[in-house]
This record gives structure tokens, C-alpha cells and sequence, in this order.
């Protein structure tokens, strides 16, 4: 495929005789006179590099380079001028907004050099890329790894205690937390498993964490558990996971996000019906966070809703949005569903959420998330 180069210059012999050199080393060469004209050009086809003059009527060849870059990240820039300015040329290519300077007027054996040396080192600074990405995907490789065969990954858990009576514990959500010293935070690891493809060996941790959390609670205290998209798209490996937590499997609440998009996970149905049969319960989370809450509802028939904060938060204070609670309520309901509200922090959220129907708290407001209890 032909290499296409941009040559804009308001000058007709100019633009004329430099695509001449540039034809003769076939290159295919687009010409320009003027900005809007270049511009035209780079929102109609790819073009591998771009030649603009300095000097052009309505607009500085930076100014149209600057605007190349944004409409096509990987054209080469090349600044051709006469101006006798060299700390206009450092600039430039300092702030990144040229790659080299061809000053005016250049003969045919200089402006080929400095084509062919622009594009070897645009070769050069990709191969630098390449390796340096694979460096940092290797290190980040190396620390996950780190973590899944050891005990730098721990579960803090979280109470979720009833509505009713004195606030007692009925069960908790488990939270992933990370003591690597590089990857701090649950969302780090998940990240970088995710790009690596190791959802599923996170996920299959966390079911063994979970396994010891439950050695460790009374017999009537249950765990939510959160179960990915990557997870369920796979129903042999999920089961194989999980098969830990099989004999206890009455205490666990598997939560599976609202904005889960169903459609796209193939096997999805197969992992809920195998894990309704092994005596899992099933949570749609973050109810009320997208656009698929009936969809959800309708596609899990969970046992548990779990209200997303945004509609906990200052629940006193908004009329309406106590009676979106109530309307949630009165749906569960009808499902044989009961309905956890997470996110509450303060007593005049829980009176509302207790009077609304809901049936289990969680908060700050009942405990933060702890690694021992």
C-alpha cells in the first residue's frame, strides 16, 4: 500500500515541485494551498504524513499541523519555512507539535532525507513503544500473580444488618482489598486482571477468601459474594470455582450487577440455573443505577435487590426519591424478593428506608468494611 503525504503550501510552484521529489520516490502525494483545503483532505482519507508550509494565508502552518494531530494522531508532521527563527523549530518539536523542519528552499536530495529519516524514526519510537508496553504488561503480569499465590489478597467484609427490631447483623458483603505494595486497592488488581484475561482467577480467590470468612462467622450469618460478566460467560469454570462454597452454599448471596449486559455474555442463563440448582441466591446490585432494572429483574428473578446509593443518598430530604424506594419495594415484593439499601449513612436515612419497606441496611452508618471482626 502507498505511503500518502500531505504538501501544503500556498505557493502553487512550491507545493508543485516538492511533490515532483516526492512522486519520483513513489510516495502518493496529496496537494493543498491552504488550511481548510488540507483539513478537507485529512477528514476524507488517511494520510501517512503531512509537509506544511509555515506561512499560510489565514492560519500558521503550526496551527494546521496542531489540528492534523488531532484528526489523525499518527501522521508524521513536518514544518517547512523560511523563516531564519531556530527558536520557532525548538519549540515546535518540543511541544511535540512537529517531528522535523525543512527549511525553504530544500533541494530534492534534503527533502527526501528528512522524509525518510522522519519515518524511520516514527519506526523507531513505535518499537520503543511495543517494548516498553510489553515491559509494563510483564510487571503487571509478575504482580498479579504475586497476589493470587499469596496472601497479599484479603476480603474485608461489610454488615448488612435488618430493618427491623435492633439493627442486628444478619449477614455480610465481602469486599476485595489488596496489600501488594505496587497495587493498592481492589480496583488496581481488577484492572489489570482484566486486561490480562484473569477475571476469573481473582473471582476464583475471592470464593476461596470467602470459604474462610465463613469458617471464621456464626452458622446463621450468610456473605454476599459479587460474581463478574467474566464469570458467568463461563458456566464450567464459574461452578468449578465456586464448588468451595458448595456446602454452605445456603449462606451465600451471589450479587450480579444491574448494568450487566446480559445479551452479550454467552452461557449466562446456563451459570444461573446451575447456580439457582446448587442452592445459591441470586441479588441483582446497583438497582436503579441504569437503564436495564426491570430487564434485570425479569431476566435473573433474583432474591435480593440491592438499591444502588444514589437512591439512599439523602433519602429524608427527597420526597420523590422515597417513593421511588417504595415503588422498588412494593415490585420486590411481588417477586418474593426482599430489598437491601446500601450506602446509608445517617439515622434519618434509616428511618426513611425502614419506613419505606425496605428490609436490610447497609453503611457506615452499621459498620465499615473490616479485615477482622
Amino acid at each position: 500500500m502507498a505511503t500518502t503525504i500531505l504538501v501544503v503550501d500556498d505557493e502553487m510552484y512550491v507545493r508543485r515541485s516538492v511533490a515532483r521529489v516526492l512522486e519520483r520516490a513513489q510516495y502518493e502525494v496529496v496537494i493543498a494551498e491552504d488550511a481548510r483545503q488540507a483539513l478537507a483532505y485529512a477528514r476524507q482519507m488517511p494520510i501517512d504524513a503531512a509537509i506544511v508550509d509555515y506561512d499560510l494565508p489565514e492560519s500558521d502552518g503550526l496551527q494546521v499541523l496542531s489540528q492534523l494531530r488531532d484528526l489523525q494522531p499518527s501522521c508524521l508532521r513536518i514544518l517547512m519555512t523560511g523563516l531564519q527563527d531556530p527558536q520557532l523549530y525548538i519549540d515546535a518539536v518540543n511541544r511535540g507539535e512537529v517531528l522535523r523542519v525543512i527549511r525553504k528552499p530544500a533541494d530534492g536530495a534534503g527533502l527526501l532525507r528528512t522524509v525518510r529519516d522522519a519515518f524511520e524514526a516514527a519506526e523507531r519510537m513505535a518499537r520503543i513503544a511495543t517494548a516498553q508496553r510489553a515491559a509494563v504488561a510483564g510487571q503487571e503480569l509478575a504482580m498479579l500473580q504475586e497476589c493470587l499465590g499469596s496472601d497479599l489478597l484479603r476480603l474485608a467484609v461489610q454488615p448488612i444488618v435488618s430493618a427491623q427490631g435492633n439493627a442486628s447483623v444478619e449477614a455480610y458483603e465481602v469486599l476485595l482489598r489488596s496489600q501488594h505494595p505496587q497495587l493498592e486497592g481492589a480496583l488496581a488488581v481488577l484492572r489489570i486482571a482484566e486486561r490480562h484475561g484473569q477475571l476469573m482467577d481473582v473471582g476464583a480467590k475471592v470464593f476461596k477468601l470467602a470459604s474462610a470468612w465463613l469458617d471464621r462467622l456464626p452458622t446463621d450469618k450468610g456473605l454476599f459474594i459479587n460474581v463478574s460478566a467474566e464469570q458467568l460467560g463461563d458456566p464450567g469454570r464459574l461452578m468449578s470455582d465456586i464448588s468451595i462454597l458448595y456446602d454452605q452454599a445456603d449462606r451465600i448471596t451471589l450479587e450480579i450487577t444491574e448494568q450487566t449486559k446480559f445479551s452479550s455474555i454467552a452461557g449466562w442463563e446456563d451459570s444461573v440455573i446451575r447456580l439457582r440448582r446448587a442452592g445459591f441466591r441470586l441479588a441483582v446490585d446497583d438497582f436503579g443505577a441504569g437503564y436495564n432494572s426491570l430487564a434485570s429483574l425479569a431476566q435473573l428473578q433474583p432474591q435480593v435487590v440491592k438499591l444502588d446509593m444514589s437512591l439512599v443518598r439523602d433519602v429524608h430530604l427527597n420526597p420523590f426519591g422515597r417513593r421511588v424506594v417504595e415503588l422498588v419495594v412494593n415490585l420486590a415484593s411481588t417477586l418474593d424478593a426482599r430489598v437491601v439499601a446500601e450506602g446509608v449513612e445517617s439515622e434519618d436515612e434509616a428511618a426513611v428506608l425502614i419506613e419505606a419497606g425496605c428490609h436490610l441496611l447497609q453503611g457506615y452508618h452499621f459498620g465499615r468494611p473490616q479485615l477482622e471482626i
